[in-house]
């Protein structure tokens, strides 16, 4: 399936996230970051990061250039939110259609494999936005900071496979802290390699480091 129908396809069904209890107020909110953020996601898979300006993410948003830089401080931030939103939801989906048999750390080795099935043929989309998250110290830190959203995708998408969860275990979600880890090390070697190796079979790699 072309990438741009795959992102259509997953902008159009992920749930906006709100915190628990938000007021109707933080739901527009969330509700217009997201749209901005997918907007200029969309953008950046069709004509390039380069060629992606604040103003056509704005009109593409449907928000005015002021109402952008509310929410971001720069288009770079705003795609590189865009495909963080939409990888971590489509990684916790795979996570959970994984054979229900497998353990925590098995069913996400077994979604990346999922997932890098069709990494060829998107090996430049990974590459600029890998590229991107480390072009600066500010979207490097940015970067870091949408981990967080990863991690929490993967523990609960992997929570129902601990036989023994107690209360308040860490568990899930150090695993999702490890495993967001070993993808970040894996894609500093590929990025290092200007994206000429095999990122799903590094990525594996990195995680049977896990057991």
């Amino acid at each position: 399936m072309d990438k741009k129908v795959i992102l259509s396809i997953i902008f159009q069904t992920m749930p906006v996230k709100t915190s628990p209890g938000a007021g109707l107020r933080e739901q527009k909110r969330s509700a217009t970051q997201r749209r901005i953020a997918d907007a200029a996601a969309r953008l950046a898979v069709e004509q390039g990061v380069a060629a992606t300006t604040v103003d056509s993410i704005a009109a593409a948003a449907g928000v005015g250039r002021a109402t952008f830089f509310r929410y971001f401080d720069s288009k770079e931030l705003a795609v590189a939110t865009g495909f963080s939103d939409a990888g971590a939801w489509v990684l916790a989906g795979v996570i959970a259609d994984v054979d229900p048999g497998l353990g925590p750390l098995d069913a996400i080795r077994a979604a990346y494999g999922v997932l890098g099935e069709n990494f060829d043929s998107q090996r430049q989309l990974f590459l600029e936005q890998a590229q991107l998250s480390r072009s600066s110290a500010a979207m490097f830190a940015w970067t870091l900071y949408l981990y967080g959203d990863w991690e929490i995708a993967i523990a609960e998408a992997v929570a129902s496979r601990f036989t023994d969860l107690a209360p308040d275990d860490p568990r899930p979600r150090m695993l999702g802290a490890l495993t967001m880890a070993a993808a970040r090390l894996a894609c500093d070697i590929w990025v290092a390699d200007d994206g000429r190796g095999d990122l799903p079979a590094l990525i594996q790699h990195h995680l049977k480091g896990l057991t």
